[in-house]
């Protein structure tokens, strides 16, 4: 396996409404938010993504204090074309639940 850089190991953030609602938990309740959800590499382990994350976000001093990881299964979907129904699947993909320090914020979370 070759090393993976933090740019390979993040792949993206998943912005969907439950992240955003997780996040935003810190403002209501201190204990639940700074919560933060990407989608992952899927051959990293937590050490990696704790790190990969500390260092793409080093401008904001980020401390992560947890990472949990779950794999997302794939799912049949089938799409209408004029030779007629097509079935296949989508592709399973990893996705991390990062918390950071009390007090700490990703800004790109911050504007969506």
């Amino acid at each position: 396996m070759t090393a993976l850089t933090a740019a390979d190991i993040i792949v993206r953030p998943v912005i969907s409404e439950k992240s955003i609602d997780v996040s935003t938990l810190s403002d209501r309740n201190a204990k639940l938010g700074n919560k933060y959800t990407f989608a992952v590499h899927r051959d990293a382990n937590k050490i990696q993504i704790k790190q990969a994350i500390e260092e793409l976000y080093a401008k904001e001093k980020v401390t992560v204090v947890s990472v949990n990881v779950l794999t997302t299964q794939s799912k049949e979907k089938s799409r209408g074309t004029k030779r007629g129904r097509i079935k296949g699947w989508t592709t399973p993909w990893r996705k991390a639940i990062v918390t950071l320090a009390p007090g700490q914020k990703i800004e790109f979370f911050e504007g969506v």
